[in-house]
């Protein structure tokens, strides 16, 4: 089994983010209706170079968690060269990279430069789907964009085949337009040749469609429960990483609090955002969440060094500030951390890991080289 814990000891660090979200771009090829970016997307943005990006990541240490976002992040040319500088300087544990799928002639040429680069980090690829057939197209306004997700998706599972450190995914934005169609598209994945697991992330933020969050509570509690029961059969969905276990038990959890965080309409944990997560746009604007707009700064204004601007007094005041105002929201990747540094969540953690490891994990290609 691939193991991504060399660098482990070394990010339990304090005063850093050990969970790190890098926005290379906000320009997409896909129309989204309940995208929260979609403002960033038709404004003029002046990207950071791979240069200035190759100096916030000197400045940095290491990482648990390094994640992608866009736009759509595979329109960066120099995609490859801003992960491998990533990978040099802050070793992350795992690398997260989202994609609509709509460009297979680019996503896949990149991927392997991006596996060669990294083999000792866990990379994982979620490909966005959110409908079967014409009603994926439909709802993201885009002509033909599930037959190449599909085309994009193919030539990742015969990666996966070659590269053991690459993990390959679904993710699915529960929202208005297919709440209704959740066990039809659960189903759809549950047969996709090489998906390792299927994350459905409740739409959040401000959507160009506002409607689009006009959502059924149930309707989401009880795709989440699908996907429990799904997790705990014969054949569960499940990263082949090492602790792969432990990041599944952690999922069970957190769905389960971002469904009573929307339906009590509060905050169920302490937020470490802007403590152990951070956030930085495609100009170098450093956040503590996606959600909150008020910034720590800018690195371009502090010489590329990240860590000056997390530490910078304006960072303090803002971390107060969301420990003072009892924020919430339902975003998965800040659950992770909340739940994962949270003593007081562990034995509802161990609780779902002991009804794991009761499971056995699928029989894939990955495990001749365990």
């Amino acid at each position: 089994m691939y193991s991504p814990i060399r660098h482990i000891p070394q990010v339990f660090l304090k005063n850093r983010p050990l969970q790190f979200t890098l926005f290379v771009t906000a320009r997409c090829n896909s129309r989204c209706p309940f995208c929260f970016y979609w403002q960033n997307r038709h404004a003029p943005r002046q990207e950071l170079t791979l240069d200035e990006i190759e100096q916030v990541a000197r400045s940095m240490d290491s990482l648990l968690w390094l994640l992608f976002s866009g736009g759509e992040i595979f329109m960066r040319q120099d995609l490859p060269e801003i992960v491998e500088c990533f990978y040099r300087h802050t070793h992350p544990v795992i690398i997260t990279l989202p994609t609509n799928g709509l460009a297979p002639g680019l996503i896949i040429p990149k991927m392997e430069r991006i596996l060669a680069a990294t083999p000792e980090s866990a990379v994982v690829v979620k490909v966005s789907l959110d409908g079967i057939g014409d009603e994926h197209d439909r709802l993201r306004n885009t002509p033909g964009s599930f037959e190449k997700a599909m085309e994009t998706w193919t030539g990742l599972e015969r990666l996966g085949r070659r590269h053991q450190n690459l993990q390959i995914g679904i993710n699915t934005v529960f929202c208005r337009e297919n709440q209704n169609r959740m066990d039809e598209i659960i189903d759809y994945v549950n047969v996709l040749p090489g998906c390792e697991t299927h994350t459905i992330s409740l739409v959040r933020g401000d959507p160009a469609d506002a409607g689009a969050k006009d959502v059924d509570l149930e309707k989401y509690r009880r795709a989440i429960e699908r996907l429990e029961t799904d997790l705990k059969g014969s054949r569960p969905k499940m990263y082949h990483f090492n602790l792969a276990r432990l990041k599944s038990a952690q999922d069970l959890v957190q769905r389960r609090l971002i469904y009573e965080t929307v339906r009590q309409g509060r905050r169920q944990l302490p937020c470490y955002a802007g403590r152990l997560a951070a956030v930085m746009n495609e100009e170098g604007d450093v956040f503590p969440c996606e959600i909150l707009t008020e910034t720590f700064g800018n690195v371009r204004a502090a010489g590329y060094d990240l860590m000056r601007v997390f530490r910078s007094e304006a960072a303090d005041r803002i971390r107060a500030g969301i420990n003072q105002s009892g924020c919430y929201c339902s975003h998965e990747c800040y659950f992770v951390t909340n739940i994962l540094f949270n003593p007081r969540v562990y034995p509802r953690v161990l609780k779902q890991l002991l009804d794991l490891r009761q499971t056995r994990q699928p029989a894939t290609g990955k495990d001749a080289v365990r």
